[in-house]
């Protein structure tokens, strides 16, 4: 059983939460102008795959772990960091490509495809969440709050809260994506602005790293 009250607090908070901008809205965002809403909509399956895992951590304590031990919080802050700046550094490197050219050395107007068009963006973005400590830290800090002591136990309590906070900002993520490829498709008009975007996109990792350490 869920107690009704605090369910309905719950959604409240989730909903600010997930509506409010933060390094996974950007990398969203940046999924979607780099490579379009089917990119955007990998990114979201992997941030909700990413919450199913700290649930999972959450429920067995190990997110705990994390907490109590500050080691152990700086090694995965660091792991994340690392994998976000790998992202963008290889995004960038992928614009400085030189264009492919035709057999009587003309160039070709072939589209550039980026680095992460070729790799598993649902991977990358279930990584970037897994790898964030501080989301672990939302999970064991936030969650909990909603635990009724009275009623069924405190592990299925927060097994169902942590399971439906990633289904409640699923369809959030999807409007960010909506909005975000209507923007793109304006900038695609112009023959170079995909390497451009690409680049953004690249530098927009890179940032959220600096962000996931300071």
């Amino acid at each position: 059983m869920i107690n009704p009250d605090f369910l309905i607090s719950f959604l409240l908070a989730s909903f600010l939460m997930a509506v409010a901008p933060g390094p996974s809205n950007a990398f969203l965002m940046a999924q979607t102008f780099a490579n379009g809403r089917s990119a955007g909509m990998q990114s979201a399956f992997g941030f909700a795959l990413g919450g199913v895992v700290h649930t999972l951590f959450a429920v067995v304590g190990l997110s705990a772990v994390l907490k109590a031990s500050p080691s152990a919080y700086a090694a995965v802050q660091y792991a994340g960091a690392a994998y976000l700046c790998y992202l963008g550094f290889m995004m960038i490197k992928g614009t400085l490509k030189q264009p492919e050219q035709t057999p009587e050395g003309k160039q070709t107007d072939k589209p550039h495809i980026s680095t992460s068009k070729k790799s598993n963006v649902m991977f990358q973005a279930m990584m970037t969440e897994v790898l964030n400590p501080k989301v672990a830290l939302f999970f064991i800090a936030f969650i909990p709050q909603f635990v009724d002591p009275t009623l069924s136990s405190a592990t299925f309590q927060l097994a169902f809260f942590g399971l439906l906070y990633p289904l409640f900002a699923f369809p959030i993520d999807c409007t960010y994506i909506y909005f975000g490829d209507k923007i793109a498709q304006f900038f695609r008009r112009n023959p170079n602005s995909q390497l451009w975007i690409d680049r953004i996109t690249g530098i927009v990792f890179i940032a959220l790293a600096i962000n996931l350490l300071f």
